[in-house]
């Protein structure tokens, strides 16, 4: 950061490229946050799901949750990458993520509900980051919320669609 030398005594100032960046990382971390609770609702619903609807959903939720299992560690080396320190504990996840919790469920449709809802909080999410990071000139950032809005919005219409059977 730079320094501004007054008088008696230094002042830091922080660029308004560092706030960005720090934001960036705030934002990062609290969407590394809803990953955490997304990839612990699809291991329970993975676990979990009974009914005529097994076999089609087991596979696909293993698939999601090795797909979200990914993305956590991209955005947490993309904190790092921007000098941020990617958080690692359940408490914070909870306290800052906007995916709720999923407990016991096992009926196909709620699974399917609740799934819908927590793709949706990601989508906007990523979404939000991508201005957040274009404001920043990050491009690695910009690069990542493009393809995981992409993946997201397909993977919305799909849930939708299995949904309306």
């Amino acid at each position: 950061m730079p320094l501004k030398r007054g008088k008696n005594h230094t002042h830091l100032i922080m660029s308004k490229k560092d706030k960005n960046k720090n934001n960036v990382n705030e934002q990062l971390n609290n969407y590394l946050s809803d990953l955490q609770l997304m990839y612990s609702n699809l291991r329970g619903f993975h676990w979990n799901i009974r009914g005529a609807r097994f076999f089609e959903l087991h596979t696909l939720l293993e698939q999601w949750y090795n797909d979200v299992n990914l993305k956590i560690d991209e955005i947490a080396e993309r904190i790092q990458s921007l000098g941020g320190t990617p958080a690692h504990s359940l408490r914070f996840y909870l306290e800052h993520a906007g995916i709720k919790e999923a407990k016991n469920t096992t009926d196909a449709e709620k699974i399917l509900e609740q799934l819908i809802d927590g793709y949706t909080h990601l989508l906007n999410t990523e979404r939000n980051l991508l201005k957040l990071s274009a404001d920043f000139d990050d491009e690695a950032t910009n690069s990542l919320m493009s393809e995981y809005i992409s993946q997201h919005e397909k993977l919305l219409w799909m849930l939708n669609a299995a949904r309306k059977q």
